[in-house]
């Protein structure tokens, strides 16, 4: 069900953000490597590196007409597609930044941190509103539900911290994994929410009462990412064990495993990060092989 298509090597260092564009057929990539790079998936093709940045870069995240890069440094910086520069740099964070998302209907902008915090900026002028202390390690991802009415952290010590957006007050703490958390994401309907650890477990949570619904052993090692298709009933997992495996997003059957090992052809070392083309069509997979991988999806 999935098929390789073309790999880029573009880049000289480990890759650890993906994003797509909001333009059909671009998207961006950054790590290790001191820029962030654009490439077509329409020519398969290099574009441009889109920006400079000072120090390694842990997150990207795209909303309108805006791309938010997240640095080791603990600061991020807001690229202005329509003025095609740099528009702010902030200080956020005294440490690493891991995780990015927005809150639409609030404006807001949310980066959590190796700091154990949570801050919460306006879009307007980026000025910070308010800061969450999480927990005394790093909140490592951020998923918000599809409606934004609440927002799920994923932190070091194995627990997740669900809030509301409204007013930033805590709804719940989910502790059933054993190691820290790595990836999160909410069904797009709603139906429940999907959290991937360390601890190679995808956990399912009924989003009613917050019991866990499904335990899955879904890989050898840490799943870094966990992507839904965007129209399909599908998801996909990426894992520091070098593999990519798709997944029916209603009975949770595994339906194809992307590896050297299965395919002989794959990602060398750890695969960081997911995303789905708009159309489904394509998934794009990044990683410490420095490579950039397209896959087609063959139903």
């Amino acid at each position: 069900m999935l098929k390789h298509l073309h790999t880029f090597t573009g880049h000289q260092n480990p890759v650890y953000a993906l994003t797509k564009s909001a333009k059909e057929g671009i998207f961006f990539t950054a790590g290790n490597d001191k820029g962030v790079v654009e490439w077509s998936l329409s020519k398969m093709a290099f574009v441009m590196v889109k920006m400079p940045v000072q120090s390694s870069v842990y997150y990207l995240h795209n909303f309108e007409d805006r791309l938010f890069v997240a640095e080791r440094s603990g600061a991020f910086s807001v690229y202005d597609f329509l003025a095609q520069e740099i528009t702010y740099r902030i200080n956020a964070h005294p440490k690493p930044i891991f995780g990015m998302q927005t809150i639409g209907y609030k404006n807001e902008l949310l980066t959590s941190s190796e700091d154990g915090s949570v801050a919460i900026w306006s879009l307007s002028d980026f000025k910070e509103l308010y800061r969450l202390e999480i927990s005394t390690d790093t909140v490592r991802c951020i998923a918000v539900s599809p409606n934004e009415k609440e927002i799920a952290f994923g932190c070091k010590d194995g627990s997740i911290h669900v809030y509301h957006s409204e007013d930033y007050s805590l709804k719940q703490i989910l502790k059933e994994h054993t190691m820290g958390i790595t990836s999160l994401a909410y069904h797009p309907n709603g139906d429940y929410l999907i959290s991937g650890s360390r601890d190679a477990q995808l956990k399912i949570w009924n989003l009613t009462d917050y019991t866990m619904t499904n335990n899955i052993p879904a890989h050898l090692f840490g799943i870094y990412d966990i992507v839904f298709h965007p129209t399909l009933p599908f998801f996909a997992t990426a894992s520091q064990d070098k593999s990519i495996k798709l997944w029916d997003a209603n009975n949770f059957k595994l339906y194809k495993i992307a590896s050297i090992d299965k395919m002989g052809i794959g990602h060398s070392h750890s695969v960081n990060k997911l995303c789905w083309s708009h159309d489904g069509s394509k998934l794009i997979s990044t990683g410490d092989d420095k490579k950039v991988m397209i896959w087609e999806l063959v139903i």
